[in-house]
Order: C-alpha cells, then structure tokens, then sequence
C-alpha cells in the first residue's frame, strides 16, 4: 500500500469533515464525487446549489448528493457565522455589517464552519491566490496555541529509497514564511516533525540547514540556525534535532560521521529544515526536477485546524490527495 493509499485508510477509519469553498468548480467537484466514492472523508461543498447539482449532471458524477451542500447566500446559519466574524473582528474596525458581508464570501465561510465546529479542514487555492486562502484561516481559526509562525512543507518521494525514510523525505519551510527568526525557525522545525509523524508515519531526524556545520564557518546567518536548533530542542525534547548542517551532512553518512561525530541526525536525516523561504522553496524545485522526486504540498503547518492551499494548476488527483492529507491532520 503506498503513501496516499495508506492516508485514506486511515482517514477513512476517522471520517472528517472537510468544506470545499470552490465547490462547483470541476476539479473540486470532480474530487469531491471521487472521495466520497471512496469513503474516506465527508465533504461539504460551498457553492450556489443549482450550479453544482448542474454540474455533476453534465459531468456525469454519481456521488455529490452525499455531499453537504451550503449556500453561502442563502445560508441558514448566515448570521450565526457573522457574529463570530464580528467578535474576532470588531476590535479591528470590523462592523456587524461587513461581518454579515464576509459570511457570505466561501473562503471566509469555510474557516467560519470550522472555528464553529461544524467542519475539520478546508482545502482551497485552485481558482484563488495563497493570500486569499490564508487570509481567513489567519484571521478566524489563528495559529496553534504555542505557535507563532504559519508555514509549509513539502513530502518528497524520491525514487532512490536509500534517501531518508526509504525514500521518502519532508522539507520545509518551502511556502510561507521569507525569512524566519530563530524563534520561528525553531517552531517550524517542530511543526515539520509533527507532520512526518502524522503524515508521513516515521519518526522525525531533523536536520537544520546551514552553509556551515558545526562552527566551521561563522556568520549571522549561521548563527541564526544554531539559536534556532537549540530552541527547537527545547521545544520538542522527544525529537532528533540537529544543526547546524550542511545538507551533505545531513543527508550523506561518511559525511555526516566525519563533520559531525555522534551525531543521531547526520547522515540520516529525513527532514530537512532550511534557513528562508529563498533555500527551502529552490531546494524543493531542484530536487523535484532534477532527481524526479515527487513532490506533494505544501501542506501548511502551525494553523489550529488544517487549511491548506492548493495550486492553481493544480489536477483532480491533487485535490484528491490534499483531502486525504487535511483529513489526516484533522486526525493528528
């Protein structure tokens, strides 16, 4: 059973709600009608519902009606949803009217359905910027208690399972945050080695990135890393965290025993943690291209319940598997 496979096993023991804000889109809706064939989450759909029902008809979908449709116009709970809105808000100039207003937006009323506990997690992007996405989820839902920055890893499948976890590897931050703190580079690094427990299904050996290893250069930057690594470990005593390493360190056993003896996390890492945005998101790209690794995110980390944006040339299939991946994190 591969990685996706065993996600919707698992999802489909612990149904989670998951609000689809694009809901009569044809990738959504086309997802949407493949999951709940499958099983393994329940889905709600945001959208005009003569539109959608329309469109399951024209693309031959014989699944939505076990969708739960909401019509962000004329919604029921409209008003219920708005004073939420509005008392989050209002201490920032937000009136009951504009809050009303909001409540009818979909990406404002996903996040509204789920910090109301009437969904698990959201999954959007495909015909709306990062911006859009995030913007409610930071807004309503917020971070997780203890966390202050939001950010996004990437699950690498690469085709050399020599590579950390038989192949399988989590970078990050490749999607959110430019240039981390120390302090925020900390919590990116535990927010990272929860999701290769809960995603990814192994045990977490973190590496911290640098141009250095080990004091053998010195720099603000690296710096930067060395502080974050030690937080990080304050922070996550139960996970194997190291830095700061040079990625062949990290990744390359001879390497790793030579610059860093005794070290649990060098030579073996399978997550690897970089210092910006800038590194994470290249190291991504190049890795993908050039070792033909598949890469499956970003799966945004450090939000209190799971949100996640997807591409905007994003396929069915894409849709399909960020489902099975939010439902999961609803799990935890």
């Amino acid at each position: 059973m591969d990685f996706v496979e065993n996600l919707k096993a698992r999802a489909s023991k612990n149904k989670k709600r998951i609000v689809l804000p694009e809901g009569a889109e044809e990738r959504n809706i086309k997802a949407a009608d493949a999951v709940l064939g499958e099983g393994y989450a329940n889905i709600i759909l945001i959208g005009n519902p003569a539109e959608i029902k329309a469109n399951a008809e024209k693309f031959g979908l014989k699944n939505i009606d076990k969708a739960t449709i909401v019509d962000p116009i004329n919604n029921p709970k409209k008003k219920d949803y708005a004073n939420i809105l509005f008392e989050l808000r209002k201490n920032k100039g937000m009136t009951e009217e504009q809050a009303l207003k909001f409540a009818e937006e979909p990406l404002y009323l996903g996040c509204l359905m789920i910090k109301a506990g009437d969904a698990d997690g959201e999954v959007s992007g495909a015909i709306h910027a990062t911006g859009d996405v995030l913007r409610p989820a930071f807004q309503i839902i917020k971070t997780k208690p203890g966390i202050s920055v939001v950010s996004g890893a990437f699950l690498m499948f690469l085709k050399d399972k020599n590579w950390g976890e038989n192949g399988v590897m989590v970078f990050a931050d490749c999607a959110v945050e430019p240039n981390p703190t120390a302090d925020k580079l900390a919590e990116i690094a535990v927010a990272t080695g929860q999701t290769a427990r809960v995603l990814g299904g192994f045990e977490p050996r973190i590496a911290m990135l640098s141009f250095s290893t080990k004091g053998s250069a010195k720099n603000d930057m690296v710096t930067k890393v060395v502080e974050a690594t030690e937080k990080a470990k304050a922070l996550a005593p139960d996970m194997m965290i190291d830095g700061e390493l040079q990625a062949d360190a990290a990744l390359v056993p001879t390497v790793g025993q030579l610059k860093a003896p005794g070290s649990k996390v060098a030579g073996n890492a399978n997550v690897l943690v970089f210092p910006t945005l800038e590194v994470g998101n290249i190291a991504y790209k190049l890795v993908q291209r050039l070792a033909g690794a598949e890469a499956i995110g970003p799966v945004l980390q450090g939000i209190a319940a799971p949100v996640n944006d997807l591409s905007r040339g994003c396929s069915v299939s894409d849709i399909e598997k960020m489902i099975a991946i939010t439902a999961n994190q609803a799990i935890g």
